[in-house]
């Protein structure tokens, strides 16, 4: 990981810690919405700051049998056992090679936490919750039933993961959580 990743990581680190964060809800006004941006190859998604627990360098996992071609496996994070995502394949863009310089989101959905692969952590973006696109509707649309919106910032489009429905599966039109059983 290199140094300039290390001190993003370390300013958004500082900022999910801070206890004016806890407090206030970091949000500054409830039209405001902040989220963390990280990439994916080219691409750039969002997830809700709120949800956030931590952010981390890649470090080994243990593999589980019989698991969904999206779960990488799952880490040992002080004592709790940590699902960890691929989004490059949940998304349907093939699996991730980690390297030491992928990192790992720990996100905080419902009672559990999941590990999120990204390739980089961005920045912390805040964003009038006006300006937040819908996804537009497809004839096959599993990779966007994983969105929760669309934001243009800085000419770059982020697309906003939807925590709740990354996990789940659509068959039948009845969603099923796969992963958050334990």
């Amino acid at each position: 990981m290199s140094r300039t990743d290390e001190q993003t990581i370390e300013s958004i680190q500082h900022v999910i810690a801070s206890p004016v964060a806890a407090a206030t809800g970091v949000q500054t006004s409830a039209k405001v919405i902040e989220f963390i941006s990280f990439a994916i190859g080219n691409d750039q998604y969002g997830v809700d700051i709120m949800a956030v627990r931590e952010i981390k360098g890649w470090a080994a996992i243990t593999h589980l049998p019989k698991q969904p071609a999206y779960v990488h496996g799952v880490l040992n994070l002080r004592g709790v056992i940590v699902p960890i995502v691929d989004l490059r394949c949940r998304f349907g863009q093939g699996l991730t090679e980690p390297t030491p310089l992928h990192i790992v989101i720990i996100v905080q959905i419902g009672e559990r936490q999941i590990g999120l692969i990204g390739d980089r952590v961005l920045d912390i973006v805040s964003v009038d919750a006006d300006r937040i696109q819908p996804v537009p509707r497809t004839d096959h649309g599993h990779s966007t039933s994983f969105l929760a919106g669309l934001v243009s910032h800085d000419d770059v489009m982020i697309a906003l993961i939807d925590l709740p429905h990354l996990l789940a599966d659509q068959a039948d039109n009845d969603v099923k959580t796969v992963i958050l059983d334990a």
